[in-house]
């Protein structure tokens, strides 16, 4: 099971479900923007999860919502852990 370090919260519990989830949600999120019902499509989790998995990213900073206008198009911060090559 491959977990994104970004994927780790700091001020929440870290479950193997929310951990992948948002693993899948920042996979989805790191070659473009995207609502949260492109990320839901593609990566096949409800928009309810996806949600509030962005909601627990964008506390920690880790994710951003674009625009005044919705639908919200949400990119990847730089800030937290980067991948380790």
């Amino acid at each position: 099971m491959y977990v994104q370090p970004r994927a780790y919260l700091s001020t929440r519990r870290n479950t193997r479900l929310g951990l992948l989830s948002r693993t899948k949600i920042l996979g989805g999120l790191d070659k473009e923007q995207k609502s949260i019902r492109e990320v839901s499509i593609e990566i096949s989790i409800s928009y309810s999860r996806v949600l509030h998995h962005l909601h627990l990213l964008e506390a920690e900073r880790l994710v951003e919502r674009l625009g005044g206008k919705r639908p919200f198009k949400w990119r990847v911060t730089g800030f937290g852990q980067q991948v380790l090559t």
